[in-house]
């Protein structure tokens, strides 16, 4: 056919027309595209089993579950269509059918009994709503046939499924289903599923939590259209039938409030899924309120519970309550930058092991110390003198903490820990110094408790993971020999057994450690359990101090509880706990004080026996303060003449002998057979040893030990004490009660004050790294 001809054709009308309508129809589609919904902001969080936890509404305060069809009950899309739409994988989108009988019910019935309404028609209305008017009518047509243009039958399914209207601000079957019935919609049973067929009909008028009688009633109707086409068995349906309405009030999601203002980033999808166990987020959630009382005014409290093995995080409160303005529930306290107090101790002890600084057992002192201008001293008042080093941590003392420090080295300690992802951030242009280690710096509760995994997983560092899809991110911090020491010194384990391979393996218990920051403003607790990791922070958000408030009595109580929680928990689900193999860098050694190394039993110089932990076989020797004076050492060689006296290597009768001491800074509290005068024997005067005497030993004057002062009762004014030292060399520093007090030089006395009645304790220490102390009492 020629083109002439073709034209003359398209002349005649009923040729014509089909055609033009086509033209137009395309013409309508282009000028008013099909208003199919955008990212209009309604976001879902969801734990890690899809349980909702919070949700943000869209711009009309309306919130949705987006859900597929395969992820819906079969019963539900039984129920649905067979109420709703029987035809609708067989018509184009209306049935003629179904409208004509509508339409003829309506009529002889005298009103509405029928609306004959489509799948897709009812779609079409939710898109672009219209008044119930003839030119309505005429446009959701439109829009309906627009749809099926576009759209396959699953995707309007699909769009029903999430749009339809469940009574207030519910859109969707899956929120409804968990807002209603508290599950999601893949577990509905037969009479749940006809319930939620029916409530888009009427939804305020049928909700089930304020009218379950009418609710059951249209339920009711839906089962008996399933059995009366034999969609489902009529006993089943019967069954379905005696099943109650749930009557409990709709439940929103409201767990993890903070977690989910953190993922709700422009760009997230409408479902954020994260790792939290929701079951375990809401007893958690339920605990701290009950622990707000307990709180001081305007205290707030986080906790973080991690699995180990996958560090998934499965609980996150970022603060007490959300809602609580006075105790600033809307500050995230699991990211915020605090003081770490002596959380990060056990980093340094591991990382002093790895670097053969220490063994378990190496002495350490815990007496006063300055350095330069920095003067640390122990949360509780008073020294111990020698202390080993598993003892320093596990009671959490700070000069054995600081020595340790001086001798591994702040920037390196800083260094190590940010490369295995606990950065630990200091003011501008400072630099890491020995304050490091008790606190003189910023961390947060997540890297703090990511560390933490390391004594967990053989000394690999990991960053808890929020959500499914964040990649395992972990790093080498200590050796797994380390690791193992130091958990099991948080644990309360310590001391080894004297067999070295007793207990090749260990079903782990709780390893925790406390912390407080200067001025009692943070009061941390961190755990290693059996299976999860629990870091807990107590303190107000605004930095404000709280008086009393520390570690062991706030934030410890809580730690416990949480991990009998977890414990509990699994016994429930019959899970036993793991068990932990020793590493075979891990071995025992029987070691003596003061040199720190093995030797005899029998050896005059070992002066105290103990059982320690090593790695690979190595037993440091005691480590030396590194303001130590020459001529102080720990084995000292000397000659001794047959008399038993000391004398110069010179002299003909001399016999070279081998002398063990303790550090001379430990001297006020050994006994005194184990100082240095008794130890050492006597200089003969016919032959001196070539060496300069050492200073006379350290001692105050104006007080004695134990000492009961009282004031007199004649007068109203304080105690006043004039103290001095005699002995010893160079400057004195004095320590009240573990606080710096006064520094003076020889032959100098101060006057000292004391307004308070009670128990003090008054150290003095000299150039020489001699020390005295002594305890007395002010009573009215």
């Amino acid at each position: 056919m020629d083109l002439s001809r073709w034209l003359i054709r398209l002349r005649r009308p009923w040729l014509a027309l089909p055609l033009l309508l086509l033209a137009l129809l395309l013409v309508a589609d282009r000028l008013f595209p099909l208003p199919l919904p955008q990212d209009d902001l309604a976001r879902v969080v969801l734990a890690e089993d899809g349980t909702p936890l919070w949700r943000f509404a869209d711009a009309e305060g309306v919130w949705r579950y987006p859900v597929t069809p395969e992820q819906v009950s079969p019963y539900y899309l039984q129920a649905l269509l067979t109420y709703e739409d029987r035809w609708f994988y067989r018509h184009p989108g209306v049935n003629p059918l179904a409208l004509g009988r509508a339409a003829w019910q309506n009529l002889t019935g005298g009103r509405v009994l029928s609306g004959g309404s489509t799948l897709s028609m009812q779609v079409a209305r939710l898109l672009d709503p219209h008044e119930r008017t003839f030119a309505g009518k005429l446009r959701q047509l439109g829009r309906t046939l627009q749809l099926e243009w576009h759209l396959s039958k699953d995707e309007i399914l699909a769009l029903y499924l999430n749009r339809a209207p469940f009574g207030g601000t519910l859109q969707g079957v899956a929120a409804a289903s968990w807002a209603y019935l508290g599950k999601s919609p893949a577990q509905l049973t037969r009479a749940e599923a006809a319930l939620l067929a029916v409530l888009p009909q009427a939804p305020s008028r049928l909700r089930p939590d304020r009218h379950p009688e009418r609710a059951q009633a249209a339920r009711d109707k839906v089962l008996r259209r399933l059995a009366q086409f034999q969609v489902w068995p009529q006993g089943l349906v019967d069954e379905a039938l005696q099943e109650p309405v749930l009557l409990a009030p709709r439940q929103e999601p409201n767990l993890a409030p903070l977690l989910a203002r953190r993922l709700n980033v422009p760009g997230s999808p409408p479902l954020i899924r994260t790792t939290l166990d929701a079951s375990l987020q809401r007893r958690l959630e339920d605990l701290l309120l009950g622990w707000r009382a307990r709180l001081p005014e305007h205290t707030s409290a986080a906790i973080l519970v991690v699995d180990h093995e996958s560090m998934a995080v499965r609980a996150y409160l970022g603060s007490v309550d959300i809602a609580d303005k006075r105790r600033f529930g809307h500050v995230d306290m699991v990211r915020a930058l605090r003081s770490p107090g002596s959380t990060l101790k056990p980093f340094l002890y591991g990382l002093a092991l790895d670097a053969g600084l220490i063994h378990s057992e190496s002495l350490l002192q815990d007496v006063p110390r300055r350095y330069g201008d920095y003067r640390p001293g122990n949360f509780a008042a008073g020294f111990i003198g020698p202390v080993s080093a598993s003892e320093a941590l596990a009671t959490s003392l700070n000069l054995p903490a600081v020595q340790l420090l001086e001798a591994y080295g702040p920037k390196r300690f800083a260094g190590e820990l940010r490369n295995a992802g606990v950065p630990l951030t200091l003011p501008a242009a400072a630099e890491p110094n020995l304050a490091l280690i008790l606190g003189g710096a910023g961390s947060r509760l997540e890297e703090l408790v990511g560390g933490y995994s390391a004594f967990a997983r053989d000394g690999l560092a990991a960053r808890p993971r929020l959500q499914p899809q964040d990649s395992l991110h972990e790093r080498r911090l200590l050796s797994p020999g380390a690791a193992w020491i130091i958990r099991r010194i948080l644990s309360g384990q310590a001391r080894p057994d004297r067999d070295p391979r007793a207990e090749l393996l260990q079903r782990p218990v709780l390893a925790w450690k406390t912390g407080t920051s200067y001025g009692f403003r943070d009061a941390w607790a961190v755990g290693v359990g059996p299976r999860h990791l629990i870091g807990i922070w107590i303190g107000r958000p605004d930095g404000t101090p709280v008086p009393g408030q520390f570690g062991l009595a706030s934030a410890a109580p809580l730690l416990l509880q949480v991990h009998d929680l977890l414990v509990n928990r699994d016994s429930q689900r019959g899970l036993a706990p793991p068990v932990q193999r020793v590493p075979e860098s891990v071995g025992v050694a029987a070691i003596c004080w003061p040199l720190g190394q093995p030797l005899a039993r029998e050896d005059d110089n070992c002066r105290r026996q103990r059982f320690a932990w090593t790695l690979d076989g190595t037993t440091p020797p005691t480590l030396q303060a590194a303001d130590q004076p020459l001529g102080l050492g720990l084995l000292q060689n000397i000659w001794v003449n047959p008399q038993g006296r000391q004398v110069a290597a010179t002299c003909a009768a001399g016999e070279a002998r081998q002398v063990a001491l303790w550090p001379a800074p430990l001297e006020p509290w050994l006994p005194r057979r184990e100082r240095r005068a008794a130890r050492l024997p006597a200089a003969d005067p016919s032959c001196p040893p070539a060496m300069a005497p050492p200073a006379a030993p350290l001692s105050i004057v104006g007080i004695r030990d134990h000492d009961r002062l009282r004031r007199p009762a004649s007068s109203a004014d304080p105690l006043r004490l004039q103290l001095s030292a005699l002995g010893g060399s160079g400057t004195r520093w004095w320590f009240l009660n573990g606080a710096p007090l006064a520094e003076s030089q020889p032959g100098e006395a101060f006057a000292q004050v004391l307004r308070e009645t009670g128990q003090y304790q008054l150290s003095v220490l000299d150039q020489g790294g001699q020390t005295a102390q002594l305890q007395f009492s002010v009573t009215e």
